[in-house]
């Protein structure tokens, strides 16, 4: 009996120190000067994200937002479309997930849903503006969007 306990008690031990190892969460990468500036700014900038094509568009005020996509985010070009569509859809779905559970999530990040249909062709600066908004978003306010950690 006491032989079986005590490997009830080192399984349990194994078990739970492995779920510790592997229930961590992978931290945000430290910020650049040039990003900590972005997040410190303070007066609000508009950045528009709009297809004329799809008449499609979304306002972006956020403080700091446009000075970031300017300077830290990667340059237009770097991912491809397909890449920034798939990124994007996962985002938007978590997104407007949170939208809806204003007592789980703080209705002051989360304040309104966004339109984005995975079958509807945005085109290339759309996808690039809002991907880099979610990647903005989730490094200044910690957040996580999905599986992935926000990396530049």
């Amino acid at each position: 009996m006491g032989r079986i306990l005590a490997y009830i008690m080192l399984l349990s031990l194994l078990l739970s120190s492995f779920l510790i190892g592997c229930g961590g969460t992978k931290q945000i990468v430290a910020a650049s000067e040039e990003e900590k500036m972005a997040f410190s700014q303070t007066e609000a900038d508009t950045v528009a994200i709009a297809s004329d094509e799809t008449e499609y568009e979304i306002l972006i005020i956020e403080p700091g937002f446009d000075f970031w996509l300017q300077s830290v985010a990667k340059p237009e070009g770097y991912y491809s479309q397909s890449f920034l569509e798939n990124r994007n859809q996962i985002y938007v779905t978590e997104w407007n997930i949170r939208v809806t559970q204003p007592f789980t999530y703080n209705p002051n990040l989360y304040e309104a849903q966004i339109d984005y249909n995975p079958s509807i062709d945005y085109g290339y600066e759309v996808n690039y503006k809002l991907y880099n908004y979610f990647i903005y978003f989730q490094r200044k306010y910690n957040q996580r969007l999905g599986p992935f950690v926000p990396r530049i």
